[in-house]
């Protein structure tokens, strides 16, 4: 069975596209989750496999969610993925959508994952370091978990930078077993 990622990706880049050449970046992204809220309704997913229901009845209630300031794009995509049966794939496509718009203006999600509570001023810090190692705006998301027991772990996308006590106690037992 095919990843319903791979499946999105397609939708998700059309939707980027016509989102950007017409400078609505954020309308499209809101009109998306909007509409992944509604593909994750059981009553939506009812409709979808109704044969009394249309795919131009489909695509005409989610062309509604976007209020019809989107533009002519919105609807045949709208058309499009109801044609194709994918209206249930609103959750990727919004999720792909979105990573999409963050590299086109950006920015990077970044998780940091602390021993203890970060205060504001720890956080401004680390996020201005952040913006210059990373070259991006940062949009930064903390958590807490005693268990590192000092220090941080943190993730931004594919890059991990790991200064907790804990994995430094693990690295050093190992150096001293070995």
């Amino acid at each position: 069975m095919t990843d319903k990622t791979t499946i999105a990706r397609p939708y998700a880049r059309a939707a980027f596209a016509a989102a950007q050449a017409h400078g609505y970046l954020a309308a499209w992204s809101d009109a998306l989750h909007t509409a992944a809220t509604v593909a994750a309704d059981p009553r939506f997913g009812s409709l979808l496999g109704n044969p009394h229901v249309t795919a131009k009845q489909l695509a005409d209630f989610v062309i509604g969610i976007g209020g019809g300031k989107l533009g002519g794009e919105w609807d045949e995509l709208m058309l499009t993925l109801a044609q194709n049966r994918r209206l249930a794939l609103f959750p990727e496509i919004a999720t792909l959508f979105d990573a999409l718009k963050d590299e086109a203006e950006g920015v990077v999600d970044v998780t940091v994952t602390a021993a203890t509570q970060l205060d504001a001023k720890q956080q401004e810090k680390l996020s201005a370091a952040l913006t210059r190692r990373l070259q991006r705006a940062v949009r930064l998301h903390t958590a807490v978990d005693a268990a590192l027991i000092g220090g941080a772990v943190i993730r931004a996308g594919d890059l991990v930078i790991d200064g907790s006590l804990r994995t430094r106690l693990e690295r050093m037992a190992f150096e001293l077993s070995a």
